[in-house]
């Protein structure tokens, strides 16, 4: 399963969220997360990863094979074990490898799609704030479900209503999820008609944990599984999940036991004249019994 996490303005925590969705998915998929961001990574400075393996090195190595198991040769992990890929933090370089990674928009998502593609993998892919031109959007459009943050207050959605139709079409199941403080996801459900499925909270340890900063609190206590923003992540997994589940099958029906077909024969004493036009041949009356001429007798009437 492909999930891509984006904004469209501004800068509303979709790094540090993508950690979260990503370190909070159910069991068993594997999650590893890509940073797909345009403008350049943030998690290699964040928790001091090394420059390689990651992007650059995944796209050069594209180049040469298609095979979906590189994606987690390219990966490294961060403190709680979380398999990351992530992006030079250079917006030149991180844009040439994703470039690279999609040579062609009409194509996809490449080596991205090929991986999610595989059994139990869900690939949480950040693609920073997209805008029609961005060079992440063609695994937008490939991804399986599209989680957009967006501000709550009224600058922040100003520009939304204009803008919905175009992002609706980028994903055929489309997450609004509101960050911080603001209007109500009941008054932006009235104004946007898109209704949120929920509020990122304000979660200060939570969040520095997710972003690798010192902390008092080690990731175990104070990590995904404990935080209220993990907490947010959980719930917005599970419901990605179940919008990917197959439908239950519906009960088969008993097997019917095999038995002879039955054969029309003749009845004894029913004559073998042709049905009347009307599609009905009375059988024979017995001896003795009396016979009506016109109409039946009246309810009741003595026979």
């Amino acid at each position: 399963m492909l999930v891509a996490v984006l904004s469209v303005k501004g800068s509303p925590g979709v790094t540090t969220f993508s950690v979260a969705l990503a370190a909070r998915w159910p069991a068993p998929a594997r999650p590893v997360l890509v940073e797909a961001d345009p403008s350049g990574g943030d998690l290699a400075t964040r928790f001091s990863l090394e420059s390689t393996p990651g992007l650059l090195s995944l796209a050069a190595a594209a180049r040469r094979s298609a095979d979906p198991a590189m994606v987690w040769q390219h990966a490294q992990g961060l403190p709680g074990g979380l398999a990351v890929v992530a992006a030079p933090p250079d917006a030149d370089r991180a844009r040439g490898a994703l470039s690279a990674l999609t040579p062609d928009p009409a194509a996809g998502a490449g080596i991205l799609r090929a991986a999610a593609n595989q059994a139990n993998t869900v690939m949480i892919v950040d693609c920073g704030r997209a805008d029609a031109g961005s060079p992440a959007l063609p695994i937008v459009r490939a991804a399986d479900a599209m989680v957009l943050l967006t501000g709550a207050h009224a600058d922040d959605l100003a520009h939304l209503p204009r803008r919905l139709p175009a992002i609706g079409r980028w994903s055929a199941h489309p997450v609004l999820l509101l960050v911080g403080e603001g209007y109500s996801p009941a008054e932006v459900a009235r104004e946007l008609g898109v209704p949120p499925l929920g509020r990122v909270p304000d979660d200060p340890r939570g969040a520095a944990v997710l972003c690798g900063r010192p902390s008092t609190v080690r990731w175990g206590r104070s990590g995904p599984a404990h935080s209220p923003l993990g907490q947010l992540a959980h719930k917005v997994a599970t419901v990605l999940v179940a919008h990917q589940a197959p439908p239950p099958e519906l009960p088969r029906p008993a097997a019917i036991p095999n038995r002879p077909v039955p054969v029309l024969r003749a009845v004894p004493g029913v004559p073998g004249d042709p049905v009347s036009v009307n599609g009905v041949r009375s059988a024979p009356l017995p001896a003795g019994h009396p016979t009506f001429t016109g109409t039946n007798p009246r309810p009741g009437a003595a026979s």
